[in-house]
């Protein structure tokens, strides 16, 4: 649920995109933000890079080597991201693909991005739900999309507060949220610390009230 801006990415229209990016796609905000917050701080980077650098004539069929990924996102370890590619492909946020090299060697692997609302599309139709059945029935809701958008926008979360943030937009009291999520109720309290510090509230009812906003 959870990044350095590329060069691909610096002059970015903050309005077309809940991360602060334009990927020159036309999809729903929320859909956007509900996959940004189920990756991991470098899962979003090397999947945003990859959307950023894919132009609109590729009708989003562009392929990266890893080396390629390396370019446009200035990660030096390949290693890194590697790691971040096979979190992305565990996700389908991003498909392998493998081609013969032919002469003998060995074959060729490159990645694409798939498109937000077919990343939660091919997640459906594998029964895997980037958050609780529960919740997906509040995202047609306009003033919950708003939230969504608001803790996408906040970089400083981890994919667990990112979590936190929502459910408390909700109502659900620690108690509540510990089990949802299979925490203690200290812990929850412990992560609503941080997230009040990221937000720079003081008490539930503002954070609520910064969400809406």
């Amino acid at each position: 649920m959870f990044p350095q801006r590329s060069e691909a990415n610096a002059n970015a229209d903050s309005k077309t995109y809940p991360l602060g990016q334009n990927i020159g796609r036309p999809e729903d905000e929320t859909t956007g933000a509900l996959v940004a917050l189920s990756h991991t701080p470098l899962e979003r980077q090397l999947y945003l890079a990859m959307l950023v650098s894919t132009g609109p004539e590729s009708n989003g069929q562009a392929s990266f080597t890893v080396r390629r990924i390396k370019e446009v996102t200035n990660i030096n370890s390949l290693s890194t991201i590697r790691r971040g590619l096979e979190g992305l492909v565990a996700k389908f946020s991003v498909e392998r693909e493998r081609k013969d090299a032919g002469n003998g060697l060995r074959e060729a692997v490159s990645y694409r991005a798939v498109p937000p609302g077919e990343v939660l599309a091919r997640r459906n139709e594998r029964g895997i739900w980037t958050y609780e059945k529960g919740m997906e029935a509040k995202f047609v809701n306009r003033s919950f999309k708003r939230v969504i958008a608001r803790v996408a926008e906040n970089k400083n979360l981890s994919r667990r507060e990112a979590q936190v943030a929502l459910c408390c937009a909700e109502g659900v009291t620690n108690a509540e949220i510990g089990s949802r999520l299979s925490v203690t109720e200290q812990t929850v309290k412990f992560h609503l610390r941080n997230i009040f510090v990221k937000f720079g509230v003081k008490r539930r009812a503002e954070l609520i009230s910064r969400l809406l906003m």
